[in-house]
């Protein structure tokens, strides 16, 4: 095997059998094109909100100081109320279906938002859209680990998060209603309920068999108790609580109000709108770039989704304290020092890949509470970054953001402790299954040795004493009878067979 063969298989391993092999580029093409496509686009949303408030749309509005993060966090509010709502539609509503409609509704509210001349008007605006959107992260998860196995799912959840980081490349919104139709004609919906044409029902089949048997579970009112009463829904929701945190520089994009804020001696601004608009970029590849390798890395070892987060918070914890250490004394760290606080932070993006990954492989045995504990995740970060953003990263509060970077490092250690604590109860929960499977084989396997003792025993009475009555095969119940007859057995000489000893079983 060459080279690139082999940097090939490390890389995208695909299964030795054919017909598999065709299965999974199939799914990668019709299920990944279109997730891909609608994150990039609705991300492309919040870029295009950022760009234009540093290009002049502070201005046209007469946006005030914290109107910038109010607008974010109506957009965030409508995100999280519709998380649950949304992946509870996503198990009764085909995929094909839902997915699409909120693609047409999301695009027609981005293009009335360019008619906005108030900022109340993005208020609401922003609120809704935030509602047809919610969909599409955890929804794009829950179908993911839908048609994957744990050493391929990494890898596809980080190249549909890398989409988003992509949209920085493109510019519009109208490209929602044609991506809106071509899902609505392409997308599988989920192994268990596709009819797509472009899958053959041996293709079908594997869809459903290759993902291993899985237990039969409802959609009623037990599956409240069925999520809630798991420690997995709640760990996971706050590490990825955490992490949310720990991607502010990226997500609220602090490095621009930074740079914005950031003038000459002259006092003009120091970066122009170009600088403004290109610069922070390179942070959106930094994230692509730990995206792919660490899909790449705990694909291989899907045991190891956790030590993703201790990278994660470290990443955090260097670039927090640089911007925070600027911020406490102006101008002491030269700006090279800042630019790379903000690139390096885009390493905290990875958890976007792993952690999504580690709560479909923890989730997998019960569909319904698979989707709803994604939405659950979203829900309770979005929650929290609502009022986060609003209190912490005000846009009035540039460029020092010394609240925020406090916040961030404080997130630090709470991260590896909910990681910790997480991968300490999985572990345990994994013994434990493995003890019980061990048992439950033992127990078989003294049932089977039983069953297995009683035909020799019945195969050597009929070899050595073909004449005995049926009486003799009775077990013995103590009595006179038993005894005279057993020590009539024990008068037989010794070279004749005891009739139903143990001499007489066959060596096995």
């Amino acid at each position: 095997m060459s080279r690139l063969a082999r940097l090939r298989a490390l890389i995208w391993p695909e299964p030795q059998d054919r017909l598999e092999r065709t299965l999974l580029r199939k799914a990668d093409w019709l299920i990944l094109s279109y997730l891909c496509l609608t994150f990039c686009v609705n991300y492309l949303d919040r870029v295009n909100y950022y760009n234009a408030y540093i290009s002049g749309m502070r201005e046209d509005l007469a946006m005030t100081g914290r109107d910038y993060n109010k607008v974010i966090a109506f957009f965030t509010a409508g995100f999280a109320v519709a998380q649950i709502p949304q992946n509870m539609l996503l198990l009764v509503v085909p995929p094909r279906i839902l997915f699409p409609l909120n693609g047409v509704i999301w695009g027609g509210l981005t293009m009335v938002s360019a008619a906005a001349t108030k900022v109340q008007h993005l208020y609401v605006i922003k609120f809704f859209q935030g509602m047809a959107e919610a969909s599409t992260f955890v929804g794009a998860h829950y179908i993911l680990g839908s048609w994957y196995k744990p050493q391929e799912i990494g890898k596809r959840t980080a190249i549909f998060a890398c989409s988003s980081h992509a949209a920085t490349l493109f510019s519009g919104s109208l490209q929602a209603i044609p991506i809106a139709l071509y899902g609505a004609f392409v997308f599988p919906d989920t192994p268990a309920n596709t009819r797509s044409r472009f899958f053959t029902p041996e293709e079908r089949a594997l869809a459903m068999a290759r993902l291993g048997p899985r237990e039969k579970t409802r959609f009623d009112w037990t599956l409240v108790r069925r999520v809630l009463s798991r420690w997995e829904a709640w760990l996971l929701s706050l590490i990825w609580i955490a992490n949310g945190a720990l991607e502010s520089f990226g997500s609220w994009g602090i490095m621009g109000l930074w740079m914005k804020a950031q003038m000459t001696a002259a006092g003009r601004p120091l970066y122009t709108i170009t600088q403004l608009n290109h610069y922070p970029l390179a942070t959106s590849g930094v994230a692509i770039l730990s995206l792919l390798i660490v899909s790449c890395w705990t694909d291989n070892r899907t045991q190891d989704r956790w030590v993703a987060n201790i990278v994660i918070a470290l990443s955090a914890l260097v670039s927090a304290t640089l911007v925070l250490v600027n911020g406490l004394h102006p101008g002491r760290l030269p700006r090279g020092a800042l630019f790379f606080a903000f690139y390096f932070s885009g390493i905290t993006f990875a958890g976007q890949s792993t952690n999504f990954s580690w709560a479909n492989e923890l989730f997998a045995d019960d569909e319904q509470a698979r989707g709803i504990a994604l939405a659950m995740m979203n829900v309770l970060c979005y929650a929290f970054n609502a009022w986060f953003q609003v209190e912490y990263w005000k846009a009035s509060s540039t460029p020092a953001f010394t609240q925020g970077s406090s916040l961030m490092l404080a997130f630090v250690p709470l991260m590896l402790v909910f990681t910790g604590a997480a991968r300490f109860l999985q572990v345990r929960d994994q013994r434990r299954s493995a003890a019980c499977l061990s048992s439950s084989s033992m127990k078989h396997a003294d049932g089977e040795a039983d069953v297995a003792i009683a035909a020799s025993l019945s195969s050597a009475s009929g070899l050595g004493g073909a004449g005995r009555s049926k009486a003799s095969l009775r077990p013995s119940t103590g009595t006179t009878e038993d005894s005279v007859a057993l020590e009539e057995e024990q008068d037989k000489p010794e070279g004749e067979p005891l009739r139903g000893s143990l001499n007489q079983l066959p060596i096995l």
